[in-house]
């Protein structure tokens, strides 16, 4: 009997694994009471990830989330996958292929299923999968076409670059686009996607709240540029993470400038293993501890002023 919570992380599932589940799933005359399936770290294959795929794509499927983290496929499944997301009965919402090599031709195919209006995934995770600004016009180009959807995206630890970044905040500036969280962690950005993301951030149908830009070179410089879209009345941002982008007191009192002009949204600023020094975080301390300011939280590791209110 198959609960609504299936998790086989870690299990040596193979593709006879699947194609057991498959057979499993199809052959119930009813609809499958499984909504969340966990295979992270085995080894299906591509020949795995397609059998299932195939199940996914039949109306008795009423999978939710589906996670795939580190289980060695390649661009090879991304097909079966986009026509498993093309499908008029699916169900899935939530889909992590993180740590796997698929590469910009995987994503190319994927987004076929992405753009599709049938999808309707809310929550996707392609983290570390060798993606660059190749792979990332095809996801933008995706996401236009059907923009509504998704609410979550990690494409952290890929090399998108500067020209990757600014083709997804031209995403994040259509009205209809309903993002509220993108994880961008080493990607390699610098300043020049800055500017992009501040104008993302400052239009009028952004709808994001949260933002993680950790790991990479943005510097005083990019957060000068970034701290212009945050104080706009129309940045809704709670959650901002900027660990590890070589921020010094500049940085910090662009951020608190930005707070002054928009000081209802900003809840949680992290600021670890960045050079602040301790000019610039009373001036965000200061901000902190007045009532008018929403923000709670601020971390700075290795500075003693992690706190909360």
């Amino acid at each position: 009997m198959f609960t609504s919570l299936q998790r086989l992380k870690k299990c040596t599932f193979t593709v006879e694994g699947c194609a057991a589940l498959a057979m499993a799933l199809a052959l119930r005359p009813r609809p499958s009471p499984l909504r969340e399936l966990d295979l992270s770290e085995n080894q299906p294959g591509n020949l795995g990830v397609k059998l299932l795929s195939s199940v996914l794509e039949d109306k008795r499927c009423t999978l939710e989330t589906l996670r795939l983290n580190d289980c060695n496929l390649t661009e090879k499944c991304c097909e079966a996958l986009a026509s498993a997301l093309s499908s008029s009965t699916s169900s899935l919402r939530e889909l992590d292929l993180g740590k796997n090599k698929l590469h910009d031709v995987g994503v190319k195919l994927f987004s076929v299923g992405l753009g599709n209006t049938y999808c309707n995934l809310a929550t996707l995770r392609l983290s570390d999968c060798g993606v660059t600004a190749n792979g990332i016009f095809f996801l933008s180009s995706a996401l236009k076409t059907n923009p509504s959807f998704l609410r979550e995206l990690d494409m952290s630890r890929n090399s998108l670059g500067d020209s990757g970044v600014n083709l997804l905040s031209a995403v994040l500036e259509n009205l209809h686009c309903n993002l509220e969280t993108l994880h961008l962690k080493d990607c390699n950005l610098t300043v020049r996607c800055c500017g992009a993301l501040a104008s993302a951030l400052s239009s009028k149908g952004s709808s994001l709240r949260e933002l993680d830009l950790s790991g990479n070179e943005l510097k005083n410089s990019g957060v000068e540029l970034l701290c212009v879209g945050l104080g706009s009345p129309h940045c809704k941002v709670k959650t901002l993470r900027l660990s590890h982008c070589r921020v010094t007191d500049g940085g910090c009192s662009s951020l608190a400038s930005a707070l002054l002009s928009n000081p209802s949204h900003l809840r949680e600023i992290n600021l670890d293993n960045n050079n602040p020094g301790y000019s610039g975080l009373r001036l965000l301390s200061a901000v902190m501890e007045d009532p008018t300011f929403k923000l709670e939280t601020l971390s700075a590791w290795p500075y003693p002023v992690g706190r909360e209110k």
